[in-house]
């Protein structure tokens, strides 16, 4: 016999792609009929669709490029 009460709420909500579209699946989220908006989902993201990952301007290969990229011509002796 399954105990009572232990368990949460399991209910159909819609969720919202962000292109629009909408489908119904079922959730602990929210609440019975709620709307999840999706900030990011397989059709816009670069690793599902293909392209390029945004980059920081000031991330750590820029800024090692700014401080030292004359290093890149220069040859041993």
């Amino acid at each position: 016999m399954a105990k009572q009460g232990i368990h949460p709420d399991y209910h159909v909500i819609k969720v919202q792609m962000t292109d629009g579209t909408l489908f119904e699946t079922r959730s602990t989220w929210g609440k019975e009929g709620d709307t999840l908006a999706l900030d990011i989902d397989p059709k816009s993201h670069p690793a599902w669709t293909g392209g390029a990952a945004k980059l920081q301007d000031g991330g750590r290969v820029a800024k090692f490029n700014k401080r030292f990229g004359g290093l890149a011509g220069m040859s041993r002796k």
